[in-house]
């Protein structure tokens, strides 16, 4: 299937590259052969949709003069040059563009950001305006000329201009629009700047917990060290895992240099206009124009190294771990708490690697030197021994954390679930049932907790009504769950009632086609509703999944001879 996807997605590509083709201009072609056209133009396409940009860039370079006959030849060209981080040769590419009457948005735009990281802001208002005018048709490229065009013409207007152009902006875009006003306010230091702030970090609607290191640099910035600090304590009580304001935490008790921000510098606050971008398309998975806007925002503010982490982020979930690897390596010398979390980050891509070993290494070690660890990070550092089969140590990290917490405390259901998992895989199963019914009782709707308790009773013949019960409030809380939908039917068949359970196992199979378990549950349940063939058909198949285990090929062995 695999292949069939990845093989589907080049003949997309090449169909697209042969209309482009077929509707150029013959005349524009001559200076080309058109083999060696096809082919690096084919190439540098394949290369960016893989997010290889170094590659991609190449292959564009030798079509030089193709953007006469294909702008969007030249817009991929551009994208593959910040993507790679050529921006000086990416912003003399944008003006001969613009001499050859070939510019675009993208040209325009690059060559705005460039006059801006330099700070010319007359040229850079200049550019965007032009980028503003080349922009009809699309919502977002609107969006950003015509904030963009706002912050660099902020120093000819007071502040009520300021404000009536920023309420122009388009109201589909009410967050970012919220977010620019504090911007604004902050940089006209205006008195409603701290309770502008305090109303987005209080919302509970939106996710707004970054705006609470803005906020603190911003308090920072005006002196109010201590204040800033009392800030960033009380935000990680609730976002105690915010990687921002985990560090930034750590910068002020050491007193290092903190202001990474500064709101009175459109470059810093078109920056983060870039990331929202970035990041809202990062979340459709249009990654390489992600990208795009997320290197220009690190163009504009370097010192805000936290943009890196959506970047690799982007190349992780592109399985380009190469190039994840290397950001991390960098941002791992950023401070104690970017080391504790690229390490976590890079035990995900050694995972994928299938090389557990140094999964485990990078994480232990990192937390074992780990000076300022906290409660949460005991926690995911036992969490990701459970989920890495090493059960008796993550047993002592959740005990750990069990003596020290209240069960009221937010984590304790977490802690206890995490437990009660890790001693019914170390085979005792008294201290699991007693820490997964501690788990609910004080969190009562958490599907999976109740789906592991459920399940473990029924694989032991016990409470089983009991357990058909709990997973039906399951279902409801979690609907379309495989897991839940296969252990509701494997309740069912337990109680012999194998219709009903043929429905749910069915449905279970068809959400998971590749899990050995519901496999072998469903040709349980076929066998017991007379279709004997179709249960040999299923169990056979379960012997021949890569991830079925020896104890469960044993079992189906004796069923494929002697049936149920």
């Amino acid at each position: 299937m695999k292949i069939f996807n990845f093989n589907k997605k080049i003949i997309v590509q090449i169909l697209f590259v042969i209309i482009i083709l077929s509707t150029s201009n013959v005349k524009s072609l001559d200076k080309f052969d058109k083999a060696d056209l096809i082919s690096d133009y084919f190439s540098g396409i394949l290369h960016l949709n893989d997010n290889q940009y170094d590659e991609s860039s190449k292959y564009f370079k030798k079509l030089n003069g193709l953007e006469k006959s294909h702008t969007n030849y030249s817009v991929k060209y551009l994208y593959s040059l910040i993507n790679s981080g050529n921006f000086n040769y990416a912003f003399r590419y944008s003006i001969k563009l613009e001499k050859q009457n070939l510019d675009s948005f993208e040209s325009h735009l690059i060559a705005g950001i460039y006059y801006l990281k330099n700070s010319n802001l007359k040229l850079a208002q200049k550019y965007f305006l032009k980028a503003k005018n080349r922009s009809t048709g699309s919502i977002l490229n609107n969006y950003i000329s015509d904030s963009l065009l706002n912050w660099s013409n902020l120093r000819n207007l007071d502040f009520d201009q300021s404000n009536t152009e920023l309420k122009k902006l388009d109201e589909r875009f009410k967050n970012f629009k919220k977010i620019q006003n504090i911007f604004l306010n902050c940089f006209f230091n205006t008195s409603n700047t701290e309770n502008l702030f305090m109303q987005i970090t209080n919302d509970k609607r939106t996710d707004f917990s970054r705006y609470n290191f803005f906020y603190a640099s911003y308090l920072s910035s005006l002196g109010k060290l201590g204040e800033a600090k009392n800030h960033v304590k009380s935000a990680l009580v609730t976002y105690p895992r915010n990687l921002l304001l985990n560090q930034y935490n750590l910068d002020l008790k050491d007193k290092k240099n903190v202001i990474k921000f500064d709101c009175k510098k459109e470059q810093h606050v078109i920056a983060e206009i870039l990331y929202i971008t970035s990041n809202a398309l990062s979340s459709q998975l249009i990654y390489s124009l992600s990208n795009f806007y997320l290197n220009l925002s690190k163009f504009l503010n370097e010192e805000l190294v936290s943009y890196d982490t959506l970047l690799a982020e982007n190349y992780f979930k592109t399985e380009n771990f190469e190039e994840a690897k290397k950001i991390y390596y960098h941002l791992s010398k950023e401070g104690e708490a970017f080391k504790w979390y690229t390490s976590k980050q890079l035990a995900k891509i050694y995972l994928k690697e299938e090389n557990q070993d140094k999964a485990i290494k990078v994480v232990s070690d990192t937390y074992k030197g780990f000076i300022n660890k906290n409660i949460y990070d005991d926690f995911d550092y036992a969490e990701f021994l459970k989920n890495n089969e090493k059960f008796k140590e993550s047993i002592l990290y959740y005990s750990k954390i069990i003596k020290i917490i209240k069960k009221d405390h937010p984590l304790y259901a977490e802690v206890t679930d995490g437990r009660g998992v890790a001693y019914e895989r170390t085979g005792e199963w008294d201290k699991a049932e007693k820490d997964l019914l501690a788990s609910l009782k004080a969190d009562p709707d958490q599907a999976y907790v109740i789906n592991y308790l459920a399940y473990s009773w029924i694989e032991q013949g016990i409470k089983i009504e009991k357990s058909l019960s709990m997973l039906e409030k399951a279902n409801e809380l979690k609907s379309n769950d495989p897991y839940i939908i296969d252990s509701l039917g494997w309740a069912l068949f337990k109680l012999k009632r194998y219709k009903e359970s043929k429905d749910y196992l069915q449905t279970a199979v068809r959400l998971m086609p590749g899990d050995p378990i519901v496999n072998d549950h469903y040709g349980d349940v076929l066998w017991k509703n007379g279709n004997k063939i179709q249960a040999r058909y299923y169990w056979e198949y379960v012997l021949n999944l890569k991830n079925t285990k020896e104890d469960l090929k044993k079992n189906i062995e004796e069923k494929l001879i002697k049936g149920l």
